[in-house]
C-alpha cells in the first residue's frame, strides 16, 4: 500500500506547460466556461462531460462530472482561492470518492510571442500514485485542450 506523504514531507506535485498561439482570453475561456470544459476535460478515455458548473468568484465552486467510455462516473469539484482574469486561477480539488485528499491547482496565463504559454501546477497530492493518475488526466486533457485552441 502507498505511503501518503506528511506533513514533514514535501508533498509530490507536477506540473505541465503548453503553447498556444491564440490570445490568452481563448484560453482562459477554456477553463472558465462550463460549455468550454465540456468539450476538452478529462483524459481520452474520457466520452463525454455531461456536468461542467462554474461559479468564477474566490469562494465560488466548480463541479465537472465526466463518464468514462467502460461507463465509469468521475466527479470532481473544488473552490475558486485566487482570480485574476485572463491570466491565474487557483482551486482546491477533491474527487468525489476521495473528499479527504483535497490537492491545489495553479492555472497561469501569460502573453508570449503572438500566443500565450500556459502553465498547470497540482501540487500537495495525496501520495506518488495520485500524482501519477492525476498526470496521465492532465495530460490527456491538455492533448484535447491543444487539439479544441488549434481550431479556435
Amino acid at each position: 500500500m502507498a505511503k501518503p506523504a506528511t506533513r514533514d514531507e514535501e508533498r509530490p506535485s507536477l506540473t505541465l506547460r503548453r503553447h498556444y498561439e491564440v490570445a490568452a482570453e481563448k484560453v482562459w475561456r477554456a477553463w472558465t466556461d462550463p460549455q468550454a470544459l465540456k468539450l476538452w476535460f478529462g483524459p481520452a478515455e474520457i466520452v463525454s462531460v455531461p456536468v461542467a458548473e462554474v461559479d468564477l468568484r474566490v469562494g465560488g465552486r466548480f463541479r465537472v462530472v465526466m463518464l468514462a467510455e467502460d461507463g465509469e462516473r468521475h466527479e470532481v469539484s473544488g473552490a475558486y482561492r485566487e482570480i485574476e482574469p485572463h491570466r491565474k486561477l487557483v482551486f482546491s480539488w477533491a474527487w468525489v470518492s476521495t473528499p479527504e485528499r483535497e490537492s491545489r491547482v495553479t492555472v497561469l496565463i501569460e502573453p508570449a510571442g503572438s500566443g500565450c504559454e500556459l502553465v498547470l501546477r497540482h501540487e500537495q497530492f495525496f501520495d506518488e500514485a495520485a500524482r501519477a493518475g492525476h498526470e496521465h488526466g492532465w495530460t490527456g486533457s491538455l492533448v484535447k485542450l491543444d487539439a479544441l485552441l488549434a481550431g479556435a
